[in-house]
């Protein structure tokens, strides 16, 4: 198996921070997941940045239609899962 690296992309820091501490209720997500601020092109203001949360999932046992439609609730979405 190889490792899988899920981004959900948030709004604001607000909602990444309260999906992040869902996961682990939600999903069973051991690991701390990652956030990082993803200011938009050319924009320098902090309200105009989305939110990334970073998910390992080193065994793929995370769903990624579940991850979406959790970050759906939160006006975000999942982004494509990336091989590690």
């Amino acid at each position: 198996m190889s490792d899988v690296r899920h981004v959900l992309v948030l709004p604001d820091r607000d909602a990444a921070e309260e999906v992040a501490g869902e996961l682990a209720d939600r999903f069973g997500v051991l690991e701390e997941p990652q956030l990082v601020r993803d200011a938009l092109a050319g924009e320098d203001d902090a309200e105009d940045a989305q939110w990334l949360v970073v998910i390992e999932d080193a065994r793929s046992r995370l769903d990624p239609t579940a991850l979406d439609a959790f970050a759906a609730e939160y006006e975000g979405w999942l982004e494509a899962p990336t091989q590690g």
